[in-house]
This record gives structure tokens, sequence and C-alpha cells, in this order.
């Protein structure tokens, strides 16, 4: 996303929505229609490119488009939708699952997809605040190489027998690391500007955005499982179960707009962190095996109040502390917020879920009064995850009902440290925010300088050229 961001800026940002957004359509088709595991991985990496070419042009064209307070309330707009769309996914495809086969689900973004081309090709003025820099190409691939490692490792660390290929993707990320620090600070012309990165507001939002829209996506990757397993809810059910937060997500994005106005980025963000926090919460003290849907439907309300309230600022203050030129890095750090936040925290929660499940599971078992009846490979198969575990319940129907109760309850063991892992991270970037970011006043001046900054850096890039 940064490189196509990047792209974007310098040959045409509505050029990369329209390819983008025309490419995810038959890459749609073709995960949807995937005769193999390796097909359907095909197609998943050619939708993703089409995501990335179109997905850091939408928050860069708002940027170009608008300045000051008239930026606030679309960058509020995009934000709140965007994060609804990820919360109404479970829901639409949980739908689909029902009656038609698992490639439906792929075919839901044909008809907004469709849309969005219209649309873009109408409405969407072609070069608007663009740069003449050359892209730093050498940068570009060696940031796809560097988030590529990070998440593939971060999401390999966890599966069992995966760990030294972890580890290798872990070097892999480092070296990438480092061989791009070292060309940013370099190269006349970054990819990925490190004195800009470097400014209070932004990374500071950008840190801050990685943990709340983390947040979001790891609540629901462990939640939709909970409902599932433990509350026994359909695959509809549990994605209805996300609807307040959906809601939320959109009606508060206004409001947060109107907050960041009269009382600062940094109040709002400490206002959505609050409410996050109070979702995790709820989750840790209330879930519990047998609940009613109000405490789920709570749980998810705070959730989407938090991240409506938080989202609209992080945004706000990436593209506000960066050049219009430069808005591709803004809108890229804005979107790998969501990717890399969501790797970052469904990993870690899952990685805790797991091992939290296991845990109980071992206990239940050293508990046991038939013990010694127990094999090593039955135990394995008891403590490897809640599947697994009910397949052993199948197996032997005269423990059925003592295996599938043990596994629920270690179920709820298991994401309970999950959501506390959860509430940690928000603590940790509330912390972050609150002691960091500044308040409105020091905001407004701190804004004003990059901006004045940015001018004087123009004017002598601008001189250069013609010299």
């Amino acid at each position: 996303m940064l490189y196509l961001g990047a792209l974007g800026d310098r040959y045409g940002r509505k050029l990369m929505l329209v390819l983008g957004t025309a490419l995810s359509i038959p890459a749609a088709i073709l995960a949807a229609t995937a005769s193999s595991v390796g097909v359907l991985i095909g197609a998943r990496i050619f939708g993703g490119l089409a995501a990335g070419m179109a997905f850091p042009t939408t928050l860069a064209l708002i940027t170009a488009l608008w300045s000051g307070p008239a930026r606030t309330r679309p960058i509020a707009l995009w934000s709140g939708i965007g994060a609804s769309m990820s919360a109404l996914g479970p829901l639409l495809s949980g739908a689909l699952l029902l009656h038609h086969a698992w490639g439906s689900v792929f075919l839901l973004t044909l008809p907004f997809a469709v849309l969005a081309l219209v649309l873009a090709v109408l409405l969407v003025p072609s070069h608007v605040n663009e740069t003449t820099d050359p892209v730093d190409n050498l940068g570009g691939i060696l940031s796809i190489v560097l988030v590529a490692g990070i998440v593939l490792g971060i999401n390999f660390a966890p599966v069992p027998g995966k760990g030294k290929l972890a580890l290798i993707l872990g070097g892999v990320a480092l070296i990438a690391l480092i061989a791009f620090y070292l060309r940013q600070r370099g190269t006349r012309f970054p990819l990925y500007d490190l004195h800009v990165a470097a400014r209070r507001v932004f990374w500071v939002a950008a840190v801050g955005g990685i943990v709340v829209f983390g947040s979001l996506m790891g609540a629901i990757f462990v939640g939709q499982q909970f409902l599932q397993n433990v509350l026994h809810y359909s695959t509809l059910g549990a994605g209805a179960s996300i609807l307040p937060a959906a809601f939320l997500l959109v009606a508060i994005a206004p409001r947060s707009a109107k907050l960041v106005e009269t009382r600062g980025a940094r109040f709002t963000l400490l206002v959505g962190y609050g409410f996050c926090l109070l979702g995790f919460i709820t989750m840790l003290l209330l879930w519990r095996a047998g609940i009613p849907y109000w405490k789920v439907g709570l749980a998810y309300a705070f959730i989407g109040a938090g991240v409506g309230f938080a989202g609209t600022p992080a945004s706000h203050s990436l593209t506000g502390s960066v050049p219009v030129r430069r808005a591709g890095m803004a809108s890229g750090t804005s979107d790998l917020q969501r990717d890399l936040g969501g790797a970052i925290m469904q990993s870690i929660m899952g990685a805790l879920l797991t091992a939290g499940f296991a845990t109980s599971v071992s206990s239940a078992i050293a508990a046991a009064p038939n013990k010694a009846l127990i094999t090593t490979n039955i135990e394995n198969a008891l403590t490897k995850s809640f599947s697994s575990a009910e397949s052993v319940a199948h197996q032997y129907p005269h423990y059925a009902g003592a295996i599938t109760s043990a596994a629920s309850s270690s179920f709820v063991s298991g994401s309970n440290w999950a959501y506390a892992a959860g509430a940690i991270a928000i603590v940790f970037g509330a912390a972050l925010i609150y002691f960091m970011f500044p308040g409105k006043s020091e905001e407004q001046r701190l804004l004003a300088e990059y901006q004045a900054q940015d001018t004087i850096a123009a004017g002598s890039v601008a001189d250069g050229v013609r010299a």
C-alpha cells in the first residue's frame, strides 16, 4: 500500500483507483470459482494487489480535495464506513454460507466494485495536487518485503510446527527494515519520508490507530469463535451479533468529526479508547456459557463506539501532518493501521486463546477420575482446539457431554486471556496518546509549523528542478 500509494501520488490517484477497482472484479470471480487451494491463493494475491492500488488513493484523494476543518467530516465518513464494512463482513458472509457454497463470499464485493468503478470514472477529478518527484521503486520493493515478512511471520508464529518458518520470516523482515531505513535516509526522493514520519502528530497517531483498529479486528476474531463454539450461534447469528458495532461506527463518525474540531484529536482519541476498554472489560467479566444476547451486544456496542470515536482523529492527524504531495504516504499508513494492526492483534489474541484453552483442558484432564484411560494422542487432540475436542467427543459418545462441557469452559478461559490482552493493548495505547500526543492548541501549532516547513521544502525542490 505504501508503494502503490506513492505511485498514485506521482502518476495519478484516479488512475490507480480506477485500475484497482476494475481489477478487483476478476480477482473476486477467480477466487469464487477457484478449483484448488493454489488457485485460491493466487486469486487472493491478485485481489490484494487490486486493493493495494485502490485503498491508498481513497484517503489521499480526500486529503488533496479538502483542507482544514472541511477535511475532517469526509475523513470521519471514510473511517466510519470502512470500519463498519469490516464489521458487517461476517454477517453477510454468514448469510451466504447458510444457503450457498463457500465461494459465494468472494462475490459480495462485486456490486460495490461495479458501482465504485462507475462513480470513480464519472466523478473523481483526474489530477489534484500530485507530485512530480520520481518514485523510489527500490524503497517500494523493500517495503513490500518488510510488511509481508512481518504479517506472515506473525500469522505463522502460533501455528504448530511453523516456528522455524516464523523466525526466518522475522529475520527477512528485520533485514528488509534495516535496508529500507538506510534507503530512505540516503535517497533524495524517499518513498516514506522519515522526517515527516518522525513528527509527533504523525507517529503517535499511527501507533494509536494500529492499536484501536487491531483491537476491533481481534475482538471480532475471538468473539466470532466464542459465539459459535460456546453459545452455539449459527454463522448468520454470529455475524448479526456485530450489528451494534457496525451501526455505532457509522452513527458516531460525524460526531467524532465535531469533537475533533471542538476538543482536539487527543481528547477524541482518548474517548474512543475509553469505550474500547469498556468493551474488553465487558467481554472479560460477562461473556460466559449460556449468557443472553444483550451481554454480547453491549460489548460490541462499546467496541464500535470506541473505534467510531478514535478512527477519525487517527486518520485526520496522519493526513494533517504530511504535505499534500505525500498524501499517499498518509493514506497508505492509515490502511496499514487496519491490516497490520489486525494481523498483530489477531495473532496475539489467537495465540493466547489457544494457549489458555490448552492449559485449561490439561488441568481438566489432570483432575479427571479416569485420566489413566486418556492416551497421549487423545490428550493432544483435546488440547489442540475446540473443534478437535469436538471430534474426540464424537468418537467417544459415552464421554461426549463431559468432553464438550470441558471444552466450552476451557474456551471461555482461553478467550479471557485474549480479552485481557486486548484490554492491556488499549491501556498502552491510551497512555501513549495521553502522554505523547499534543493537546488541541499545541496540535494546531504543530500542524501550522509542519505546513510552513512543507511549503519551504516544496519551494526548494521546485527551484532545484528549474536549476
